[in-house]
């Protein structure tokens, strides 16, 4: 299998992990690219059966490095957004995207990285594998995850 194949097969659900661990598609986009050009640059040979684990793993401490370094800057003002973003914002706060991002966003980090891999079609075992821990661990913290999810999604839709 190509390269090309192996990213036409893997970047549709790399990319969706990175939306729901960052909760935002610019930052997602990056992150995955910065995957696959890693992937493309490692003198490794390239193992097919643990490929998409060893991506979103990847994208997972792309994203650690990158809340370090945002720790580091200042945030802006909120008087000083672009005008277009507070008339799409509320357009977008209606959606269900944007539902399912804030109930993910209430998850710890490790129940959410979790959570997203499995819905990234990886396997308890691969999830494990990523994770270090075992894979009844990964079983538990996938349901305790979803079910938190939930809960949120409901309190959400209740106010």
């Amino acid at each position: 299998m190509d390269f090309h194949q192996i990213y036409q097969a893997h970047a549709p659900a790399v990319h969706r992990f990175a939306v729901g661990l960052t909760g935002d598609r610019a930052l997602a986009d990056d992150l995955t690219e910065d995957a696959f050009v890693r992937l493309w640059t490692a003198s490794d040979e390239i193992r097919l059966p643990t490929v998409r684990a060893y991506l979103c793993t990847i994208v997972r401490n792309l994203h650690v490095s990158h809340l370090r370094k945002a720790r580091r800057s200042t945030p802006l003002d909120d008087s000083l957004a672009d005008p277009v973003h507070r008339v799409a914002a509320p357009v977008e706060l209606r959606s269900q995207a944007e539902a399912a991002l804030r109930a993910l966003a209430t998850l710890s980090p490790d129940d959410r990285e979790a959570l997203l891999m499995r819905a990234a079609d990886m396997s308890y075992a691969e999830i494990a594998q990523s994770l270090n821990i075992s894979v009844t661990a990964a079983k538990v913290r996938v349901h305790r995850a979803r079910v938190r999810a939930l809960r949120a999604r409901e309190e959400q839709s209740c106010k």
